[in-house]
């Protein structure tokens, strides 16, 4: 019985319930005997285990809805944020009376309470890779991801989405159509939105961003409505290879946050789609402390490259992390 689960104010031992278990005595006899009430007497006799129950309610009754749980364990996740850092961004827009004794309780009863366990670890991994401190801000990745279609729309619509790889920094747009005038609008518009200068962006080979594999020599040409934006822009335009998605793994991590929400969301209208999609852009830039940027946000991170390198900005970086006035 060595295994048995027993309570540290437990005035039974596994042997003496056995004793209880197997003796012919009465209640009465037991209870004298062994100096204890005609109660205990009756638990162990007719129970058929000798290990104490859990005394855990069978309804537990949690600080946070199942859907609010299941954000703050994505959010646990995908950002690996610290306990600390993650009590901060529930308190903010989640439940603001949140306790953190709560918060690590959820978090063990959901199986993510040790942060190094959540940290993936190649095997026979010549060297680390590279971080995102090795990188200046300006290097961006693009993709599309697909939309699912609104009651008030007709057809699916399509999310561009840019993502700085140094600072993490994301802008974000819905368009109608996945085409080269979409991609060449979103484009303009992450030049005027983005601070610092876009030096390179990285995309899959789609026909909205690329007429490679329309070519012979399977190269782009050059004469792509989006690669003319670029060179205007003085942009270097890289394309992944082809069947290589993890190439662009840091927007597809991001698309990943965005299908959780698609998934555990209502969406009445269009409306509703835009304004959480606005809405969770600036919860990510300017709320969302991130461990691998040290525990800041994506926008605190610019403004400390812009401190120290301003010639790698257009302008300047607002902290909108503050109350509305």
């Amino acid at each position: 019985m060595g295994g048995a689960t027993i309570h540290k104010q437990s005035r039974t031992t596994p042997q003496l319930r056995e004793e209880i278990r197997n003796s012919p005595l009465s209640e009465r006899a037991l209870a004298e005997k062994y100096n204890i009430s005609r109660a205990t007497v009756r638990k162990w006799k007719y129970r058929e285990t000798s290990e104490d129950r859990s005394h855990r309610p069978h309804r537990l009754h949690t600080a946070l809805t199942p859907a609010q749980e299941a954000i703050v364990v994505e959010l646990r996740r995908t950002l690996l944020l610290a306990t600390d850092d993650l009590l901060v961004v529930v308190r903010e827009f989640i439940k603001a009376d949140m306790v953190r004794s709560a918060l690590q309780r959820l978090l063990v009863r959901h199986g993510v309470s040790q942060l190094k366990e959540l940290i993936p670890r190649p095997e026979g991994e010549a060297q680390p890779p590279k971080t995102f401190k090795d990188y200046q801000p300006g290097y961006v990745h693009v993709d599309i991801k697909y939309l699912p279609e609104m009651a008030d729309e007709q057809g699916r619509t399509y999310l561009f989405v840019a993502i700085d790889r140094a600072s993490r920094w994301v802008y974000l747009e819905r368009h109608r159509a996945k085409s080269r005038k979409s991609a060449v609008r979103f484009l303009k518009r992450l030049h005027e939105q983005a601070a610092f200068r876009i030096h390179t962006l990285l995309t899959d080979n789609d026909l909205a961003f690329t007429d490679r594999f329309t070519q012979k020599d399977r190269r782009p040409s050059g004469r792509h409505a989006f690669d003319a934006l670029c060179a205007r822009y003085r942009i270097e335009h890289r394309l992944t290879p082809p069947r290589s998605p993890q190439t662009n793994g840091l927007v597809e991590r991001f698309n990943g946050r965005i299908n959780e929400i698609l998934r555990t969301t209502h969406f009445d209208s269009a409306a509703d789609l835009d304004s959480m999609l606005w809405h969770y852009r600036r919860l990510y830039n300017h709320h969302i402390p991130q461990r691998a940027l040290g525990h800041i946000t994506p926008v605190q991170k610019l403004k400390r490259w812009y401190e120290e390198q301003p010639e790698l900005f257009r302008k300047l970086v607002y902290d909108q992390s503050g109350l509305d006035i």
